[in-house]
């Protein structure tokens, strides 16, 4: 939990919330960890398949949004291993965040837990790292769908990975990025072609599989579905989180979590991350847990009003309230 979580709330949720129960909160199944894992990748071969076995525009379509939202759920596996609630062992826990999760959509767990964690510590302030995600809304609904166009056309996509490849390269300058942040004055930040290798190697061996099993074409809908459809999913999650919250600098009141129905939680909220107000309260409770943190929550009044609402079609409605 943030080190700004105001003394007054803390005994609070330590009284309602016992010693006893926060251990069971807080206890790691590897097993769930695994399926997360494994889920993902196999949502993503199945939406590969249904374009294989019945290629034709719609199926192109609904696999483009089934493998963003499974890049999606990547990045939250990769987000568990940066927290350290994804395995016990340290070792298990980077390695899998990596090599099965953070490589593939090309990202890297300890520059991206670096970076997260001061969002945890300054949620809201101008010092927290993701404030550019959530401060322009509410938005007119003819700009959000100018972003939508952006990030279905590819636009966003393009941007992003010329970002990436440049942080990576280290030709950002001083722009606060993921591998520059939080270093000293005579540090230099760890930058090179060696960052590009593992991202190389897990697409590499994503192509090599598709290949093997006579479909080598299929790895264009993990290519288009990172540059596209993620975007916006990244984009609606984003929204969800902590904009238009009751008040951004309270830490009790920046954070908001979404009732997700199925298939929301199918196509833009992988892998509970939808319970993003418990996670903030407690952000060491592993996934699989966070339902239950929820209902713990829920039934002793401590989601503040505004922090809770159902479904991500009622953030959108309030991300687009901003009269023309």
């Amino acid at each position: 939990m943030s080190n700004d979580v105001s003394d007054a709330f803390v005994p609070l949720w330590r009284q309602v919330i016992p010693l006893e129960e926060r251990k069971k909160l807080l206890a790691i199944s590897p097993l769930r960890s695994w399926w997360m894992i494994l889920s993902n990748w196999l949502f993503m071969f199945a939406a590969m398949a249904l374009v294989a076995w019945w290629p034709n525009p719609l199926t192109i379509v609904i696999a483009l949004f089934v493998i963003a939202a499974r890049q999606l759920g990547l990045a939250v596996v990769m987000h568990e291993a940066a927290h350290r609630t994804l395995f016990k062992s340290r070792a298990w826990n980077d390695w899998a965040g990596n090599w099965l999760a953070a490589y593939p959509v090309w990202t890297d767990t300890a520059p991206y837990r670096n970076y997260h964690l001061a969002h945890h510590a300054r949620t809201g302030t101008m010092e927290d790292p993701d404030l550019g995600l959530v401060t322009p809304f509410p938005i007119t609904p003819a700009s959000f769908r100018r972003k939508v166009w952006r990030d279905l056309s590819g636009q966003t996509g393009v941007k992003q990975a010329t970002l990436v490849f440049k942080r990576d390269m280290g030709l950002l300058g001083t722009r606060r990025n993921q591998r520059n942040f939080g270093l000293s004055g005579g540090e230099r930040p760890d930058v090179g072609w060696h960052k590009i290798a593992p991202v190389a190697i897990t697409n590499l061996v994503l192509l090599l599989i598709l290949t093997l099993a006579g479909h080598p074409a299929l790895y264009l809908l993990w290519v288009v579905s990172w540059l596209t459809t993620y975007r916006l999913v990244t984009r609606i999650r984003a929204i969800a989180e902590h904009s238009m919250v009751p008040d951004q600098l309270d830490p009790l009141r920046n954070t908001r979590t979404t009732r997700a129905r199925w298939w929301e939680r199918f196509l833009v909220a992988p892998n509970l991350v939808n319970y993003h107000y418990e996670h903030h309260l407690m952000m060491t409770v592993p996934h699989h847990n966070l339902p239950k943190l929820h209902r713990v929550l829920v039934e002793r009044g401590l989601i503040p009003e505004g922090c809770l609402v159902t479904g991500y079609r009622e953030v959108l409605r309030l991300a687009t309230s901003r009269a023309a």
